[in-house]
């Protein structure tokens, strides 16, 4: 059975930063992402990183302070996010696919992902 289970969510500061882990077991994925859904708003597309971790995506709200990376002999996919801003307050879940994807509609579309973790708080400060 496949389970993805993210980690390392918390309280910070306005500046500070957090490493968020999503552990896959059961299989590798080829895709995976980050996705994010504040109260009131939907959720919305973080980041995404290819199995050879050389593909990255972002939108233009975080990127520069969040970085996507994997580790593929342990099967788990991180963000680091640094400069946190109160927007920034959210779930986060992490996502994944087996498709390989090459062009940005394939990895922020969440249709497109077919197992998710259930989620991490992060909560930044003001």
């Amino acid at each position: 059975q496949v389970q993805l289970v993210e980690s390392g969510g918390g309280l910070v500061q306005t500046g500070g930063s957090l490493r968020l882990s999503c552990a896959a077991s059961g299989r590798t994925f080829r895709t995976y992402a980050w996705f994010r859904q504040a109260p009131g708003k939907e959720r919305e597309f973080v980041a995404a990183i290819d199995y050879s971790g050389s593909i990255n995506a972002y939108p233009d709200s975080v990127k520069g302070r969040f970085t996507i990376s994997r580790d593929n002999a342990a099967n788990t996919v991180y963000l680091q996010m640094n400069s946190l801003k109160p927007e920034d307050t959210a779930v986060y879940n992490c996502a994944a696919q087996n498709k390989l994807c090459s062009g940005l509609r394939c990895f922020a579309t969440r249709s497109e992902y077919d197992y998710w973790g259930q989620g991490t708080q992060v909560t930044v400060s003001s």
